[in-house]
């Protein structure tokens, strides 16, 4: 009998912790199905506990059910910040701030992405595992596409490009998420769906655009975050959608659920419930109102819900069941976070319990990811070749003019969480050159001062830009260039190019440095300042970043991700949605300022033998196109390859030419290397509205490879065939 006893507790101590417990309800299960588990959770709740998992928290406390509400996380875990995302009664906790989303999808870089999203994921696991702090549901990327320059929140968008977009949404939500194969670090959550992207009446204007358009180009990106990326949780718009409410779109359910397998969250946006009935005035009554918005496929509200969906029930607009039924994909969220689980097999659990574990965000590791980032997110727009201004070499400059707004503050935005540092422009200037350089600083022409110390100086360094939040009330952009959320931009003039004339004017070495949000007309500064770099907002590593690329010690390679025009008028109206009326660079028949994929480099690269393995490109095949890049200039740096498509003969109107690979690449000075790029057969299909489905077509394409969409050295026919 003692033998007997002592195998079978040896078999109990060879089981997982879980293994060894006894479960008071079959949902704590980690070993049954996640939708037995469900099934068992949503018939021991009660009516009252059903509607109170509609809201961005799905815990039932009557039942152990510990569940995570949401942070904002779009360049960073964002608990404090001016949204005051730390909430009401809680202190700042400060967090690691990367460059804005635009400045992140200017470095064209889809594993550093990867890395700065899981850094963020893992400090939203650690202050909420170790302060009870934040959420595990994090609203983002935005991957909404940036269609036009004035859209006020272009800041959080990765551009124009679908394709683009829908790479770097795929990095993030990876990061994020983590690779363990069956707990998640933190869940994606994606916004805002679908073609968000005007301010002025975004309550209750409509998006209005073909299906082929819904399906290749605003939609795409969140269509690979689902199905590439792995994100199972989204954001309803608050605007129309060809004359319907986003959030109670048939598209939720017959396109994202049932074609895409979207099965966990579909949240409304803040406050959006309410305005379905104040702005949009779809239904007659909330009650109504909320039975159409649940039926639709949302199963999380950002307001107050709950009165209109005791009323819905009540009146039977509404069964239980349809409230079961959308519940569902809140608990399976919240199973891939292991909320339901015994935190023993999860790694992602033991994050913040090691006492005097160092912070973070205080770690090196984040420092030089913040640092990397930035170096990476830097457009050098400009560089003129006869006068050569930069890099700058410290050695032989005794005195800098520092001269602008944005030459001493690092500024946030609404998104923003609040960094455990910031260095300016000017630290990071001064901390390159050190105490051998004198320094001269002026805010702006005030008596004169940015012509006389720029008279001074060997060299002028012009820090112009938007502020983030206007500098104003939530709907108040005073200046008419300048955007944010709720707010589109009304001009695409930099106010401080005067600023910049008089500085060039009293020092023809000036270098012209753009900190921005989105794209300004600066055609007077690109034609006559020899030096021009534009960087986004934000980050915490901003100054010395910057610093790193004035003086050479980081050759940059950021590139483009809007075309950039010469003048408003070249843009169709903010609310035409039809892309094909000369938006974007796929569309836009004019000659730009700075095109799509736009970014230059110390050195000088030179591309030869393009080559593609396929003679025939078929139906689910993908064609191997490789060329040779040589660095053919006299410093190490890095080249964004890009490779284009053009359809040479389509039966529908295709785009003057479409983004469809690219990789960063590093080089040595004299080094050549062999890039490889995958062209999938899948990404060169059309939406073929007759049979509601992507369709190869047989006909030629031209590849096309270059550093920028207007910059192209080799090129190939290759027959397509389905």
């Amino acid at each position: 009998m003692k033998k007997i006893c002592f195998i079978m507790l040896l078999v109990l101590t060879a089981l997982p912790l879980w293994a060894q417990q006894v479960f008071e309800y079959p949902f704590q299960n980690p070993e049954l199905g996640v939708e037995e588990r469900i099934d068992n959770l949503l018939s021991l709740m009660t009516l009252d506990e059903k509607v109170s998992a509609l809201s961005t928290n799905p815990a039932v406390p009557r039942l152990g059910v510990k569940g995570t509400g949401h942070v904002e996380g779009l360049h960073g875990l964002a608990l404090g910040g001016p949204g005051a995302w730390e909430g009401k009664n809680r202190e700042v906790q400060v967090t690691t701030t990367f460059p804005q989303a635009y400045g992140l999808g200017e470095t064209w870089d889809r594993e550093l992405i990867q890395k700065v999203a899981a850094a963020e994921g893992l400090e939203a696991r650690y202050t909420f595992q170790k302060y009870n702090h934040g959420g595990l549901v994090v609203r983002a990327p935005n991957a909404d596409l940036a269609r036009d320059p004035r859209w006020g929140r272009t800041e959080e968008s990765y551009g124009e490009d679908a394709f683009l977009a829908g790479e770097l949404t795929v990095a993030f939500v990876k990061g994020l998420q983590g690779e363990h194969p069956k707990y998640w670090q933190t869940a994606s959550l994606m916004k805002h769906f679908l073609a968000n992207s005007n301010e002025d009446g975004r309550t209750y204007t409509s998006s209005d655009f073909d299906e082929r358009l819904w399906r290749e180009y605003y939609a795409l990106p969140f269509k690979k975050g689902i199905l590439e990326g792995g994100s199972k949780a989204y954001m309803a718009a608050y605007n129309k959608v060809n004359g319907i409410p986003a959030m109670v779109h048939p598209m939720l359910k017959e396109i994202t659920v049932e074609e895409w397998g979207q099965n966990g969250i579909i949240c409304t946006d803040g406050g959006a419930f309410k305005l379905l009935l104040s702005d949009h005035k779809y239904y007659p009554d909330k009650y109504l109102g909320a039975a159409a918005t649940i039926k639709a496929g949302i199963n999380q509200f950002l307001d107050e819900y709950s009165e209109a969906v005791y009323g819905a029930i009540a009146n039977d607009y509404l069964a239980e069941s349809d409230v079961d039924e959308v519940l569902r994909g809140n608990y399976r969220v919240m199973i891939k976070l292991g909320m339901l689980d015994p935190s023993e097999d999860n790694p992602y659990a033991k994050i913040g319990s090691e006492e005097n574990s160092e912070e973070p965000w205080n770690s090196e590791a984040h420092k030089q990811l913040a640092l990397e980032a930035t170096q990476k997110s830097i457009v050098l727009l400009k560089n003129d070749p006869e006068k050569g201004l930069l890099p700058l070499n410290k050695n032989k400059i005794k005195t800098i003019a520092i001269i602008g707004p944005r030459a001493n503050e690092v500024l946030l935005d609404w998104y923003s969480g609040t960094p455990p540092y910031r260095v300016t422009p000017l630290e990071g200037i001064r901390n390159k050159v050190g105490e051998n350089v004198k320094i001269l600083v002026a805010e702006n022409n005030a008596d004169g001062k940015a012509a006389r110390i720029a008279k001074e100086a060997d060299v002028a360094i012009v820090l112009v830009g938007n502020h983030p939040v206007c500098d104003a009330g939530w709907a108040d952009c005073p200046v008419p260039s300048e955007g944010k959320e709720s707010v589109d931009r009304q001009s695409l003039n930099l106010e401080y190019e005067d600023l910049i004339k008089v500085v060039h004017q009293a020092n023809p070495n000036t270098v012209a440095v753009l900190i921005s949000s989105f794209p300004y007309a600066i055609n007077w500064t690109q034609k006559n300042v020899p030096a021009i770099v534009h960087m986004a907002q934000n980050s915490q590593e901003l100054g010395n970043g910057l610093a790193d690329v004035l003086f050479g010690d980081y050759n940059p390679a950021g590139r483009l991700t809007q075309t950039w025009v010469k003048i408003i008028t070249d843009l169709p109206d903010l609310m035409d949605y039809n892309i094909r009326n000369g938006r974007t660079y796929m569309y836009f028949k004019g000659e730009p300022l700075y095109a799509f994929g736009h970014g230059l480099s110390y050195t000088s690269f030179a591309y030869d033998n393009l080559a593609v393995d396929k003679t025939i490109l078929r139906e689910g095949e993908t064609a191997s196109v490789k060329v040779k890049i040589s660095n053919t200039g006299k410093m190490d740096g890095e080249e964004v390859v890009q490779l284009y498509v053009k359809h040479l003969n389509s039966s529908v109107e295709r785009p003057i030419k479409e983004l469809k690979g690219f990789k960063r690449v590093k080089l040595k000075a004299g080094e050549s290397k062999t890039v490889e790029i995958l062209l999938k057969a899948e990404d060169l299909k059309y939406w073929n509205v007759e049979t509601q489905q992507f369709q190869l077509e047989n006909g030629n394409i031209e590849i096309e490879v270059g550093s920028a969409s207007d910059k192209i050295y080799q090129t190939k026919k290759l027959p397509v065939q389905k």
